[in-house]
């Protein structure tokens, strides 16, 4: 699958979960501000960095849908595998984080 393929099934997947994905030009906002999930009048938001790198975006967006309850729901295979390996990658980088 291509990254543009997979950054828009992760779009999709954040959809069926009732998460909408905005990409914004936060280098404007005269703050230092990182793309995340956020909610907004008790819905979810997710705002993306318009300038990261498809590559980013996909990194960025899988490894906070990975905490949502998916597994109900249909993934396309190899978006549920990218799903998987971060949430096992976030699980390792916090237990190191614990142990500092």
């Amino acid at each position: 699958m291509k990254p543009e393929q997979i950054y828009q099934e992760l779009k999709d997947l954040a959809e069926k979960l009732e998460v909408s994905v905005s990409e914004q030009n936060l280098r404007t906002t005269g703050i230092k501000v990182k793309s995340g999930l956020c909610k907004v009048k008790g819905q979810n938001l997710f705002i993306m960095d318009k300038h990261k790198s498809i590559h980013k975006k996909i990194d960025i967006l899988a490894s906070q849908l990975a905490k949502f309850p998916h597994e109900d729901l249909y993934v396309v295979p190899t978006i549920r595998e990218l799903l998987e390996k971060r949430d096992i990658q976030d699980l390792k980088d916090a237990e190191i984080s614990r142990a500092d």
